[in-house]
């Protein structure tokens, strides 16, 4: 009875705080759970006239996508540019967060984090055309290159470049949201532990080694075990407006392949049947990494 009382104290406190969420559950529910029906166009050979009463042909269109070399390929391009993203992704911020907390001057602090942040608030289609103007064969790059001799560098056109041209440039985009969250951590730390390593004797970098980082490996342990769930997001906007036919042996990932196969070339159950495959190798990923994330770091959702 009186957990009973409990419960419904808690609801009628939280009760508007309920509300404010209803709108959100709402949409949620319109535009994420009900296509969910359309699920089944991966399994049929769908005809735009005949709708979902389409012909039934079950993995066929699986079998013909695990028969394509250029399929494999994408998936080796989505996990090659997506690690690398991952990883770096982490280290960067991490590197940043350190040598901002390691200044003396405010202000000059909250300059550089100004700076390193205004990135993350421009859309792709923005930093595409400022990554054209800066990487293109006559860009401000190859026209700094080129005053010592140096022969232009194709940073969008080469297959050995391309990949590595979007992992660089979407780090440079987003490390600045990263290194918010690890300076969060980083202000959590005891100043007094500083202040005794500092009558110890320590130095600046052994105050970083044996205290900093130490302290700081379980937000970053975290951040790398839940991210694997958003592996294979490659960064549809980034590679969409970066790439070109000519980079898509190494460039083309799996959401840029669906958008090909089901939007321009109208192979619907095709392009459905490569997105439910990405849908369920992403919400393997998340179960698994949350199970990581409860043994390694004891983070748990509830």
């Amino acid at each position: 009875m009186q957990k009973k009382k409990k419960s419904r104290t808690k609801l009628k406190n939280q009760g508007m705080y309920h509300l404010m969420l209803l709108p959100g559950v709402i949409v949620t529910f319109i535009f994420c759970y009900i296509p969910l029906y359309g699920v089944i166009i991966a399994f049929q050979d769908y005809n735009v006239g005949m709708g979902f009463s389409s012909p039934w042909v079950g993995f066929k269109n699986f079998e013909f996508l695990f028969k394509q070399p250029a399929f494999i390929q994408t998936i080796w391009n989505t996990l090659y540019i997506a690690v690398f993203k991952l990883l770096l992704g982490i280290a960067v911020p991490v590197t940043f967060a350190v040598l901002l907390n390691e200044m003396v001057s405010d202000k000059l602090k909250r300059v550089y984090q100004t700076l390193i942040y205004i990135p993350n608030f421009l859309s792709w289609i923005i930093m595409a055309g400022v990554m054209i103007e800066i990487l293109g064969t006559d860009g401000m790059i190859n026209g700094f290159l080129g005053k010592f001799g140096i022969d232009p560098v194709s940073f969008l056109g080469d297959p050995k470049i391309f990949p590595w041209t979007m992992i660089i440039s979407d780090i440079w985009k987003g490390f600045g949201y990263g290194t918010i969250v690890y300076l969060a951590a980083l202000t959590g730390i005891d100043p007094g532990l500083y202040e005794s390593a500092t009558l110890d004797g320590a130095t600046r970098w052994q105050k970083i080694r044996f205290i900093t980082v130490p302290l700081l490996k379980p937000t970053v342990v975290l951040m790398l075990v839940l991210a694997p769930g958003g592996v294979l997001n490659a960064g549809f906007d980034q590679v969409y407006n970066l790439y070109a036919p000519v980079v898509y042996s190494t460039g083309d990932i799996i959401d840029t392949y669906v958008y090909r196969l089901g939007i321009q070339q109208a192979q619907y159950s095709i392009g459905a049947a490569v997105g439910l495959f990405k849908s369920l190798v992403s919400c393997v990923l998340v179960i698994a990494s949350y199970i990581i994330a409860d043994k390694v770091a004891g983070y748990r959702i509830l």
